[in-house]
């Protein structure tokens, strides 16, 4: 499969799944296209100076236009290129924006960590194993050190 192929089969697998499996919606939200226009504008940034400076390579056969030569950067637009970048780049960052975006709504309809661990760092519990109910050694982490009073 060429990049361009895949990057086509992920957009379609993502909204699929945000319209019909997670049921999210995202891309019908106004939210959330303001929310990937920031994303795409660092996207675009960040992946066209990769590109022009040779850090990130593709292959002729694998996206559309060509790989230029390494005497000089690609072309900031045109030849399949957007911002230096090849446009499926922006089909794969779009996917994974998407998808990071529903399955974080979709984990938080469910209550996943709803309640979040609070209290010192885990290496500061002196090898205890920690929990967040009171035991004989006092409360679990965030509450009373040992020797402090509780209330």
């Amino acid at each position: 499969m060429t990049y361009t192929q895949i990057g086509i089969l992920f957009v379609v697998a993502v909204v699929v799944s945000d319209l019909l499996v997670l049921r999210t919606r995202l891309v019908t939200r106004k939210g959330f296209w303001v929310a990937y226009a920031i994303v795409l504008f660092f996207q675009c940034v960040t992946n066209g100076v990769l590109t022009s400076l040779h850090v990130f390579t593709y292959a002729d056969s694998a996206i559309v236009g060509d790989q230029p030569a390494s005497d000089g950067p690609p072309p900031f637009f045109g030849q399949g290129r957007i911002f230096f970048q090849p446009f499926e780049d922006l089909l794969m960052g779009f996917s994974l924006c998407l998808l990071a975006m529903a399955l974080w709504i979709y984990w938080g309809r469910r209550g996943v960590q709803r309640t979040p661990m609070s209290g010192p760092p885990i290496w500061r519990w002196s090898g205890r194993v920690p929990s967040t109910a009171p035991s004989a050694d006092g409360p679990g982490p965030g509450g009373a050190r040992d020797g402090e009073p509780t209330a």
